[in-house]
């Protein structure tokens, strides 16, 4: 992805650098080259020639672009799961995918990691936004995910003989989900994706309590995994589930639902990042049964929501790490509200502003494994910057307003916004 030339200086906004620190009022933020000079306080900002360009924050707020952790790309209008792999052609879910990695980046997401893809199409989509031919996140690709045989991912009976292969690639033993990996790694991804367990989706077989692949499989698909320098994660919400994944050794948890002490204990020891991804759990409730969702499984994505709200209330409390992302792409939760995630954490599970927009930028950029680079305001990292009209810490739900971003930046190009 190409870098901007020259230098900008962007005044008149408070910083809030994504580290959880207290914003810095009247704030400046030079950029060189597409990456960070200067952040801090404007009487402390250097001199800049005539030339730079210069941005005014319009007293609004100057943060580190948002990083969605938890990205379906190829999700469209989801109303069955059975749409996931046979709504639409491959062809037409690629040109789906192109514009929901537009929309993200339209959102303030300058960074995302694909939690899961119609084949291997994040790969590619990953590859056209680093090469600037389509816009979007700056993308990690997981291409297909892992079931076990009749686990949730796993609902095309066996007489329409049809498969899973486009969307999901199903193991019985460890021999397959060993075969399995080494397909994805021919595939180009960098991370695994897994389903360890159910969800209150399939409440007959494969509810959020039910295991969908075995310890031995999961270990399996992590030794190979790490063997060709992947990592792996997993849909876990069941509490065995959840152990599974932590001891098989993870890199990270999906959800991570019904945390008890022992897991919660086993997280922190090798600091395995969750994320949660809970408001789809209220949206499926407010807004499901306009979708044919049948009370069942409005009840288990009601128990999931609690659930998930203690577990990572719980996690911050203790120190651990959290990224903010979502199931989007479903009917009752679209493509283009990710920001109500972020709302979601601060008016119902009780994060304060700071705290959500430290999972938000920060932590989402290690989950990515490029916190060295992204994720925080700070010298010599690349210039992926929003620029809000409005106080973020005062009332996060401006993110929500597209309307109000000044700038959207992508190492110091300004790529969505009013001034683009």
């Amino acid at each position: 992805m190409k870098l901007a030339t020259g230098t900008t200086l962007i005044t008149n906004g408070q910083i809030i650098d994504g580290t959880g620190a207290a914003p810095i009022p009247q704030g400046s933020v030079v950029i060189e080259n597409g990456r960070l000079a200067y952040v801090g306080a404007a009487a402390g900002a250097p001199v800049v020639s005539p030339e730079a360009r210069r941005i005014d924050a319009r007293g609004g707020t100057i943060l580190p672009g948002l990083v969605e952790a938890h990205f379906h790309p190829t999700y469209f209008n989801v109303a069955a799961l059975e749409d996931l792999d046979i709504k639409y052609p491959v062809e037409y879910v690629t040109l789906l995918a192109a514009a929901n990695a537009k929309l993200a980046l339209e959102c303030g997401y300058t960074s995302a990691r694909s939690g899961g893809s119609l084949f291997n199409i994040d790969v590619w989509l990953k590859k056209a936004i680093e090469n600037d031919l389509v816009p979007g996140p700056r993308l990690a690709a997981s291409g297909r995910e892992i079931c076990g045989v009749a686990g949730l991912m796993d609902w095309n009976p066996d007489y329409r003989k049809i498969g899973m292969e486009g969307l999901v690639l199903l193991v019985n033993g460890p021999d397959e989900a060993r075969a399995a990996v080494r397909k994805l790694v021919k595939d180009g991804v960098e991370w695994v994706k897994t389903y360890p367990t159910g969800d209150a989706a399939a409440p007959d077989v494969n509810d959020h309590h039910t295991l969908c692949m075995t310890f031995e499989e999961m270990h399996a698909v992590v030794t190979t995994a790490h063997n060709h320098g992947l990592k792996v994660t997993g849909h876990c919400r069941a509490t065995e589930g959840i152990k599974n994944a932590l001891r098989a050794g993870y890199d990270a948890i999906e959800h991570g639902t019904f945390m008890d002490d022992e897991s919660l204990d086993m997280l922190l020891s090798r600091d395995v990042p969750v994320v949660p991804a809970l408001y789809f759990e209220l949206a499926s409730i407010q807004n499901g049964p306009a979708f044919g969702l049948g009370q069942r499984v409005i009840d288990g994505h009601q128990e999931t929501l609690d659930g998930g709200a203690e577990s990572a209330r719980r996690i911050l409390k203790a120190g651990g790490r959290l990224g903010m992302g979502g199931d989007y792409g479903f009917g009752w939760n679209p493509h283009g509200d990710y920001a109500k995630e972020l709302t979601f954490f601060v008016n119902f599970v009780g994060f304060s502003p700071l705290e959500t927009l430290r999972c938000a930028t920060k932590t989402g950029a290690e989950i990515l494994g490029r916190g060295h680079e992204l994720g925080t305001l700070e010298v010599d990292k690349l210039a992926d910057v929003l620029i809000v009209d409005g106080d973020v810490a005062r009332d996060i739900s401006i993110l929500e307003q597209r309307d109000r971003f000044i700038a959207v930046m992508q190492g110091g190009i300004i790529k969505a916004g009013q001034l683009a």
